[in-house]
């Protein structure tokens, strides 16, 4: 049985990735880090750590928004690309950088008590007010 290898990069292309077996379903993250990042809020998909690998990296940058994680970005385009945490050996992956189909669905949202006052969340998914405990 073949391996799915999903690949994508920063809207420049300084920075490529891979990440090969399944991905996460996508998480909207409202949080105020996320939000102020972004420009909205993200929607991120994930896998292991062990099933990611960076391709390109030239012009990935890492910055520290918290105690708990960092984020990679590119240094050049501005592309919002990754959230790791410090705790697990996983990482976030923003949903839009990569380049095709990714056979995954928006499953829930959280950070929900940060969202931006000009927006709702309608689309009847789950939400959480902050991190939910299945995520770990």
């Amino acid at each position: 049985m073949p391996t799915e290898t999903h690949s994508g990069g920063c809207l420049c292309g300084g920075v490529r990735f891979a990440a090969t077996g399944p991905l996460r379903d996508v998480i909207a993250c409202h949080c105020r880090e996320c939000r102020k990042q972004s420009g909205h809020f993200s929607a991120m998909t994930g896998v292991p750590l062990d099933a990611f690998e960076l391709i390109a990296s030239e012009s990935l940058a890492w910055y520290r928004a918290s105690a708990a994680a960092r984020r990679g970005f590119c240094r050049d385009c501005g592309s919002t690309l990754f959230w790791q945490p410090d705790t697990a050996p996983r990482i976030a992956i923003a949903a839009g950088a990569f380049d095709g189909p990714l056979g995954v669905r928006l499953a829930e949202h959280i950070y929900c008590a940060e969202q931006g006052d000009y927006y709702a969340i309608a689309d009847g998914l789950p939400q959480s007010a902050g991190w939910p405990a299945e995520l770990g």
